[in-house]
């Protein structure tokens, strides 16, 4: 049986004069996730098709389920463009999708050439009709079990019962690229995986503070870094910044320490912000949740923004810590996160950090400090991460 892989996109289709751009990114995504397979992938009208050559149609699935703008996947029978021929390879997929029970289900038809006939009205109709005489399956419209799906396009019809979905969003790579300062928590995996959604390629910053943070929490972060380099479909470039000098300096300014996390926060924002500008990043992105933890209240969020030069994206700010959870989940993060490790953000803290954090009073203790210098002292190990496998 000749079969394809069918790729549906959802939001490119809104992008008007620029869809053929996103399109076209889309083709490279989908070509860098299956290379080496000898397969072959073909942009067509408001569909791609992925030809799988020897490597079979199913083994390449799992790999085009990564490719963000993905909006759902198909493996599908490829056939002449002969009506006969389309009705008995539904009345097929039917019987193989309803696996001997009495399912409900529906026909779902669409013609790229419009010049076919009949109609797609039509086909569904006659396609139902010989399921129900086969295999005398319920018809549903509205709520089926299964769908059988039949597209004809100008070359050759498919015809399919699997529906598979994708990441959706927008390719990644069209929207930019940001910098992600990643730690080896839950959240900013997620936020890492958000902007590549939207359309951002990644590359991140660590901080590292040894001998107060071990080697162990280093490799979880290089291991998380290889899970969003396998969604990004590229190499992460990871810079793991010695933070170490620069916390004592900060905490050493700061007797009280009550102000020690916001004073970290700021600190890392300006030397991830040299980071990303070398990287031709054009924002930072954290994963910070509004009111999560002391840090992260409204007032010591506006405080630790303004030390930024460049935008700072917070994709869960508005998530609880379960919604985070959740897509840690599904993107294979969750696991390495919840491995124990050492955070350099919460050493030489009090037990009641502040939650208002004044910007006044902030900057006040900076003074005592030479920021530039604290920043330039920072030294930054650059790793290039490959993709999980």
């Amino acid at each position: 049986m000749n079969e394809l892989i069918l790729i549906r996109y959802g939001e490119i289709f809104l992008k008007g004069g620029n869809r053929a751009m996103f399109e076209r990114a889309l083709v490279d995504n989908l070509r860098r996730a299956v290379q080496g397979q000898n397969a072959r992938v073909e942009r067509t009208h408001g569909r791609m098709l992925v030809w799988p050559g020897e490597a079979g149609a199913k083994k390449l699935v799992r790999a085009l389920e990564r490719v963000f703008g993905v909006s759902s996947i198909s493996v599908a029978r490829v056939l002449p463009r002969e009506i006969e021929a389309i009705y008995a390879a539904a009345v097929d997929e039917a019987r193989a999708a309803s696996a001997g029970q009495k399912l409900s289900f529906k026909v779902e038809s669409r013609r790229a050439d419009k010049r076919f006939f009949p109609a797609s009205p039509e086909i569904s109709k006659q396609a139902g009709a010989r399921i129900v005489e086969a295999l005398g399956l319920p018809v549903d419209l509205h709520h089926p079990q299964f769908t059988v799906g039949i597209e004809v396009g100008f070359e050759h019809a498919f015809v399919f019962a699997e529906h598979i979905p994708g990441p959706g969003g927008l390719p990644c790579g069209v929207s930019g690229k940001v910098e992600l300062l990643l730690s080896g928590g839950i959240d900013s995996p997620v936020a890492g995986y958000l902007m590549m959604k939207r359309g951002c390629s990644l590359s991140a910053t660590y901080f590292h503070s040894p001998p107060y943070v071990g080697e162990k929490s280093k490799e979880k972060v290089i291991a998380l870094a290889k899970k969003l380099a396998a969604w990004q479909l590229a190499d992460v470039r990871l810079s793991v910044v010695n933070f170490t000098a620069a916390q004592k300096a900060l905490r050493d300014a700061d007797p009280e320490g009550r102000l020690a996390v916001v004073l970290y926060r700021r600190m890392m924002i300006r030397v991830a912000e040299r980071i990303a500008r070398e990287h031709k990043a054009q924002a930072l992105v954290t994963g910070e949740a509004l009111a999560q933890v002391a840090s992260q209240t409204l007032t010591n969020l506006s405080t630790i923004g303004e030390a930024a030069g460049l935008e700072i994206l917070r994709p869960c700010l508005g998530h609880d810590k379960l919604e985070t959870i959740a897509i840690a989940r599904k993107i294979g993060t969750y696991e390495t996160s919840i491995e124990p490790y050492d955070d350099c953000c919460s050493l030489f803290v009090p037990e009641h950090p502040e939650t208002r954090a004044s910007l006044e009073a902030v900057q006040s203790i900076e003074s005592r400090v030479d920021l530039d210098a604290l920043a330039a002292g920072c030294t930054v190990e650059k790793l290039t991460i490959p993709p999980a496998r």
